[in-house]
């Protein structure tokens, strides 16, 4: 499978629609679709483009997982919700837009995006999950939201290309293994409300 045409009628792509079809290179999804669902287009390692109907909502778990040549992706307004791992693996993935509605970065969203340079968090992010960005080893910069609240263990684990990162004042706390193995980390800003910092949280910087 080269290629399709999805009907306007469509409003949903659910669990493992397009799992491993390999030789799928780009995809419109008409814009009744809210939902893409968990597996939707996981595995599908020959998709470089993909155009997002602008009534999306949520993109769900493991959905474009090792799309190893998707190189660019911008999401609609519309976007509140983005699954654990939805895009792990997208290697060739160098540049990402996060509509302002997202609220929340899930576990290992973005793990192992080793050609993501850089990448602005949305105003409403308020918690960046586990493993976020592990081995996101070409990351240079990330500006993190003023409400950000929480970040997981391990979120920046292996980002070895970051150089500086400042924790807005909201972080109370900075988990395990946060920035391990961050080793180009020259210098970091931390909030005055800081209370506690993780076990390993800066090992090997």
């Amino acid at each position: 499978l080269t290629s399709i045409t999805l009907p306007d009628g469509l409003t949903s792509i659910g669990y493992g629609a397009f799992y491993y079809c390999s030789s799928l290179t780009s995809i419109t999804i008409p814009d009744g679709v809210t939902s893409i669902e968990t597996f939707a287009f996981a595995e599908c390692s020959g998709l470089t483009s993909i155009s997002f109907p602008s009534g999306l909502i949520s993109i769900g778990e493991w959905a474009f997982h090792d799309c190893s040549s998707l190189t660019y992706v911008s999401l609609p307004d519309g976007v509140t919700s983005i699954g654990e791992n939805a895009f792990g693996g997208c290697s060739s993935l160098t540049s990402i837009s996060l509509p302002d509605g997202v609220t929340s970065i899930g576990n290992q969203t973005f793990r192992n995006c080793t050609s993501l340079t850089s990448i602005t968090l949305p105003d409403g992010v308020t918690s960046i999950g586990e493993n976020a960005f592990i081995g996101c080893s070409s990351l240079t910069s990330i500006t993190l939201p003023d409400g950000l609240t929480s970040i997981g263990y391990g979120a920046f684990w292996s980002c070895t290309s970051l150089t500086s990162i400042t924790i807005p004042d909201g972080v109370t706390s900075i988990g395990k293994e946060t920035f391990y193995y961050c080793s180009s980390l020259t210098s970091i800003t931390l909030p005055d409300g800081l209370t506690s910092i993780g076990y390993g949280a800066f090992w090997s910087c």
